[in-house]
C-alpha cells in the first residue's frame, strides 16, 4: 500500500484510501510511542529539513520528535538566524538547501501556495505545515486520529468546527479530510469569522452554540486569531465568549456526551472555559500525541515511497 501522491499538501481532493492509510500507519506508531525505546530505524539515512519561516511550538516539535523516533537526520531552518535577514530570496534559500541532497522538505509560510510552489523548484518530498490561511493538513489528520480513537468511528459522525473559521487554515483542512471520510460536517461562530461561500464547500451553518452542541457529536473549537487581527471582527473577547465560548453549564446542559478538540494554544475564557480546557470532554492532550504518530506516519509513508 502507498500514497497517491509523493507530497501532501493539503487534504482537498486526496482520497479516503490516502487518508485511511496515514491512519491505520499513525495506529502502529501509536505503539512505538508506548514502548519503552520510542525509535525505529525506518528512515535511517534520510535527511528531513523543518523550514519554519512561521512562529510554531507544537508543529514544529512534533514534525522534529516524528522525525527523530524514525532515526532520520533533522535540520531544523529558522528565518531569525539564516541569510534571509540579508536579503536573500526564498528560491535561492530553497535551491542551497536542495544542492545539499535533502530528502524531505516540511514547510510552514504565512503564504498561501508555498508548498506546492516548493513541489517546482525542489526534488524533495514537500509536506505542508501549515501555509497561510489555506491548509495544515497534519493537523486535519491528527484531528481525525483524535476523534476515531476516542469514538471508534468517523462515518456519520456529526463534526462541528466553532469560532474564526475565517483566519483558519485548520478548519480547511478538517473540512476536507472529515468529509472525504464520511462526517457531517457545520460550522459555527459569529458571521464575521465565517467566510461568504462556506456552504459551497457541503457544510452547515449555526449561528447559535447551544444549537450546535446539542446537533453535534464533536466540537473542533479553533483559537481567536489576535495576530492576524482576528479581534476586529468581534466587539470584544468577553463578548466572544458569552456567546460563543465553550463551559461546563452549556454542555450540561445537553446531558450528552461530547468530544471536545483544539488545535491549540488556547486562549482559556475565551474559546473554552478552564473547566472544559482540563475536563473530560476534552482530547486536547491527545491531539498532541497522536500528532507525533500520525506525523511519522506520513514520512513513513512519503520517505519509503519507491
Amino acid at each position: 500500500m502507498s500514497l497517491s501522491s509523493r507530497h501532501l499538501l493539503g487534504l482537498n481532493g486526496v482520497p479516503k484510501e490516502d487518508i485511511q492509510l496515514i491512519l491505520d500507519t499513525a495506529t502502529t506508531f501509536r505503539e512505538v510511542l508506548e514502548r519503552p525505546i520510542k525509535k525505529v530505524p525506518t528512515l535511517q539515512g534520510k535527511t528531513i529539513v523543518n523550514l519554519f519561516y512561521e512562529d510554531s511550538t507544537r508543529t514544529r516539535i512534533s514534525f522534529e520528535l516524528a522525525q527523530k523516533r524514525l532515526s532520520a537526520d533533522t535540520i531544523n531552518f529558522s528565518t531569525s538566524t539564516s541569510s534571509v535577514k540579508k536579503g536573500e530570496t526564498f528560491k535561492d534559500t530553497v535551491r542551497n538547501i536542495e544542492a545539499m541532497k535533502v530528502d524531505m522538505i516540511v514547510v510552514r509560510h504565512k503564504s498561501a501556495g508555498v508548498p506546492q510552489y516548493l513541489t517546482r523548484i525542489s526534488k524533495a518530498n514537500i509536506i505542508n505545515a501549515g501555509d497561510g490561511l489555506h491548509e495544515h493538513p497534519t493537523q486535519g489528520l491528527l484531528d481525525m486520529y483524535s476523534i476515531k480513537e476516542r469514538l471508534g468511528k468517523l462515518e456519520g459522525l456529526k463534526v462541528c468546527i466553532v469560532g474564526d473559521i475565517a483566519h483558519s487554515r485548520v478548519a480547511l483542512s478538517n473540512i476536507f479530510g472529515l468529509k472525504s471520510m464520511g462526517a457531517i460536517v457545520s460550522v459555527c461562530g459569529p458571521a464575521t469569522m465565517i467566510p461568504l461561500g462556506i456552504e459551497s464547500l457541503g457544510v452547515k451553518i449555526f449561528t447559535n452554540i447551544d444549537e450546535a452542541i446539542a446537533k453535534n457529536d464533536v466540537l473542533n473549537v479553533l483559537r481567536i486569531q489576535l495576530e492576524r487581527n482576528a479581534g476586529t471582527r468581534i466587539p470584544s473577547l468577553r463578548e466572544y465568549h458569552k456567546y460563543f465560548g465553550i463551559t461546563s453549564d452549556r454542555i450540561e446542559k445537553f446531558n450528552k456526551e461530547i468530544v471536545i478538540l483544539h488545535p491549540g494554544p488556547i486562549n482559556r475564557g475565551v474559546e473554552l472555559s478552564s473547566e472544559v480546557a482540563d475536563g473530560p470532554y476534552q482530547v486536547i492532550l491527545d491531539q498532541v500525541t497522536n500528532g507525533v504518530a500520525v506525523r511519522m506516519a506520513v514520512l513513513y509513508l512519503l520517505g519509503t515511497m519507491h
